[in-house]
Formats: C-alpha cells, structure tokens, sequence
C-alpha cells in the first residue's frame, strides 16, 4: 500500500538542527515552500516506486487509493509512459511487432516516414488530441494529394500504432478511438474475359509470353509468385500447384527470391486439365536450367536470367498493342481468374483461398461488384431449370400461373408490387 510524504519537513532530522519557523514540531527540508507540500507514494505492477505531488493530504491519499484500484483491476497505465514520443514508439514497439516481411516492413516505414513523422513525430504520445487525429487524417488528402485506397491504407498504419500504445498501456485511449477512417475506394475492377486472353495468347511474341498470360489466366498467381515458380513445385500427377515463394526486386539488393506477404498466400492450386498440359509442353520446349540464378524456374530470360517486373510490363503491354486491345496490366489477368470463379459460382471463401488474400474482406472489397452480377446468373439458372417445356427463362419466370403454377396471377411478383405501390 501507499503512502504520503512531507516534502517540506525531514523524516529524520538531526539532534541539533533548528525547529520549523512555520511549522511546529517539523524540521524544515531543502524544499520547504517550494513546489506542492505532498508526495504520494506507491509501486507499480512492476514493483517501481512512482511519485505524484499534491496540495492537500486527501488529494495524496485519493490518488493512491485510484492506482491501487487500478492495479486490482488491471487498468494501471505508468503515467511516465505516454511521455514516449510518436516517432520511437512507431519505429521501435509498433514496427517490430507487425508480422511483416521486410519489404513491407520498407514499406510501412516508408509511409510513417512521409506522412506521421512530419506532422506529430517529436511530439509525446499522450499529446495527440482527437481533434488533431481528425485533422490529420484530412492532411492525407488536402496537403500530401493522396487518392484511391491510399489514405485509409496510410490511416490504418497511424491507427495501429496508436492502438497497440493502448494495449500496451502508453496511453489510456487512442486520439482515433471515435473517429472514423478515411473512406476505402475500391475502383471496381473489370478484367479482360476469356475472348481477350484467348487474343493475347495469340499475339503474344515469345512462346514464354503466351504461355505466362495463359498460366496466370488459369492459376490467378501474382506477377512475383509467377516469375518465381518452380518446376519442383508442380505435381504433375495430382494437378496441384505448391505457391510458396516469390521472386522480387528491392533496391541495394536486386531481385531476390523471398517468402509470401501472408501465411494465407501459401497455398496448394488446384490446377485445371488445361493448366497442366500448359506446363508440361511448355517445361519439354523449355526445359528448366540447372544452373545459374534461375535454376529450376519454369520462366526465365535466354541463358536462365531472372524475369524482373519492368520485363513483364513491357511485355503484356507489347502484347496487348499487337492484339489490338487496351493496356492491360499483368495484375488484370489475376483477376480474370477471380471473375471466372466467380461467375462459376464459387463462395467468397474458396476464391479467397485460391487468390492467397489474407481475409475475406480483401476478396469482397475488390470483387463485390462480380459476386451481384454472380447473383443475377444463379437467378437465370433457377429460372431457366424451371421453365416448361418449349418456354424461355423470361416466359418462365412470367407465365407460371397460366401453364399450372401454384399462385394465381394476383400473387406474382409484379401483381404484388403493383399493389404495394398503390
């Protein structure tokens, strides 16, 4: 339990020094009358010894009886910690504990760096008002222009950092606690469908290019995890694909193969007929090297160079202008892939998984659009299932009360919202 001292008197005076002039009884300290007379006194959770000054001895007692309350209840928060500054809790607490690769981890600093370091990066971190984390998040797109999903991207890597100061017990609540994120825009995507891919196949001019827009057409992979596939990784036999690995670029580093982003992007694909048969021709033209930095890769440059991004974009844009169809980036043929899934019918879940996301919502933000137009088909499907013989779908859906449907005229759905409407 706590305590409260007498800063202004001596716990222990000396047998000769002089009384108190003001104070009866006392001896008087080096701090007599300067500053407040009393000291609360109590330990922390972790068995330090905090201090707090006080004006009366109930105002000591009472801020002793909270933290001790605090402490039973778990609530406790060390009133020095959120004196820690915006810029080393970010950089070295909230950094190291994201489960982040290190290109991403260049990437999350990168964007602290730009846009949080500037504006609050010397400041403590129990300064930060709510008010100013509303204005800031307005900064990202009044003063530094950024667009699309880039302010709430950049948003939610200050909202984490302030958020985990909370559970570490920094500060008792994050500035961002009840204000709202910036809006995520997700322009809806349109891809190119089975006629265009089937026309860049055809104009592709290396059989490497062709058999690249066709693989990721059919696997949905990621531009990295493309130009990073093995033979090894195929198993020709079960028509499966391991994805497990990448190969990308850093600077001061080059091109280097690295990990997935996510535990979610290593996953086993399913491959069609087509895939297969793909590859197999493709690897007897083409045999893998055995050497050299692309050893084993099923697509590399002549003498088993590594493919670098840049290639692969002049590549599919050379392709679409001999095809005579607009630039496409190679990441549209990613989603090709999700738009046939979709439009087959497969669940958000199984085209998440297949996809490599790291949740559900990714998959539902970027493809909600093609899941309504999902809906509408599976509507065609049960009409058409259903319809008479010799009828359409539309004469199915329309004229099932005079060719022996159950309800009457009176209760098909047009009849109703005719009624409701009146």
């Amino acid at each position: 339990m706590g305590y409260v001292a007498d800063r202004w008197h001596k716990t222990r005076p000396g047998p000769d020094e002089a009384e108190c002039g003001q104070h009866k009884g006392q001896v008087a300290s080096a701090a007599h009358g300067k500053g407040k007379r009393w000291q609360a006194r109590y330990d922390g959770p972790d068995g330090k010894e905090r201090t707090s000054l006080w004006r009366t001895i109930p105002e000591a007692e009472r801020e002793i009886v909270k933290k001790e309350a605090a402490k039973l209840a778990g609530s406790w928060i060390d009133p020095k910690a959120g004196e820690v500054i915006v810029e080393r809790f970010a950089r070295d607490t909230w950094l190291p504990a994201q489960s982040i690769i290190g290109r991403s981890e260049i990437e999350y600093l990168g964007a602290l760096r730009r846009y949080l370091f500037p504006e609050w990066g010397q400041r403590e971190m129990r300064s930060i008002k709510p008010s100013e984390a509303g204005a800031w998040q307005k900064l990202l797109t009044t003063k530094y222009n950024l667009s699309g999903s880039y302010p709430n991207r950049v948003a939610r890597y200050v909202r984490g950092v302030f958020h985990l100061a909370v559970i570490d017990r920094v500060i008792p609540v994050s500035p961002f606690e009840r204000i709202p994120a910036p809006t995520l825009v997700v322009s809806a995507v349109q891809p190119p469908d089975v006629t265009e891919v089937r026309q860049l196949i055809a104009a592709a001019y290396h059989p490497r290019w062709a058999a690249m827009v066709e693989l990721t057409a059919l696997t949905g992979l990621r531009s990295g995890e493309l130009r990073g596939l093995r033979l090894s990784q195929i198993d020709f036999l079960r028509r499966t694909m391991l994805v497990d690995q990448q190969l990308v670029y850093e600077k001061g580093k080059g091109m280097y193969f690295d990990a997935l982003k996510t535990g979610a992007g290593r996953r086993a694909l399913p491959l069609s007929q087509r895939a297969v048969d793909l590859l197999a021709a493709y690897a007897a033209e083409y045999p893998p090297a055995g050497s050299g930095p692309g050893a084993g890769l099923v697509f590399t440059m002549p003498a088993a160079g590594l493919i670098g991004e840049a290639t692969i974009d002049y590549a599919i844009k050379a392709t679409c202008r001999h095809a005579g169809v607009k630039p496409r980036h190679w990441h549209e043929l990613r989603h090709h892939y999700a738009s046939v899934l979709i439009a087959g019918g497969e669940n958000p879940k199984v085209v998440q998984m297949r996809l490599g996301h790291k949740d559900v919502m990714t998959t539902m933000r970027t493809y909600s659009h093609l899941f309504a137009a999902a809906e509408e088909k599976t509507r065609d499907v049960l009409d058409a299932a259903w319809a008479l013989p010799g009828e359409t779908a539309e004469e199915g859906r329309t004229d099932s009360s005079a060719k022996g449907g159950r309800f009457p005229e009176s209760r098909r759905s047009d009849a109703v919202v005719s009624q409701l409407k009146g």
